[in-house]
């Protein structure tokens, strides 16, 4: 499994050349932008923030774990009263 830590972690490993399941070693910069119905080639698990409405954080985060789900747990999140944003509580999405 490959299990990102933040938004931007998905992007350099979506970003990032493969050799198979592996990684290639490399220098540069990306303008990958994620959103549905992005194709995730090696992400399986992202930790991430509850990031801010209308951001495109949460459009990857979206294209992750898929729109329905995403409502309900920003539902939950908002009912229980957890932060969001940079400093806020986080989800781990499997």
């Amino acid at each position: 499994r490959i299990i990102a830590v933040g938004t931007t972690t998905v992007r350099t490993l979506e970003s990032g050349r493969h050799n198979g399941e592996k990684v290639l070693a490399q220098q540069g910069t990306t303008d990958l932008f994620i959103y549905p119905p992005y194709h995730f080639r090696l992400v399986d698990v992202l930790l991430t923030n509850f990031h801010l409405p209308r951001s495109t954080l949460l459009m990857l985060v979206s294209a992750f774990a898929g729109r329905e789900f995403l409502l309900c747990a920003y539902e939950e999140a908002i009912r229980e009263r957890y932060r969001f944003y940079s400093y806020g509580d986080c989800m781990l999405i499997l």
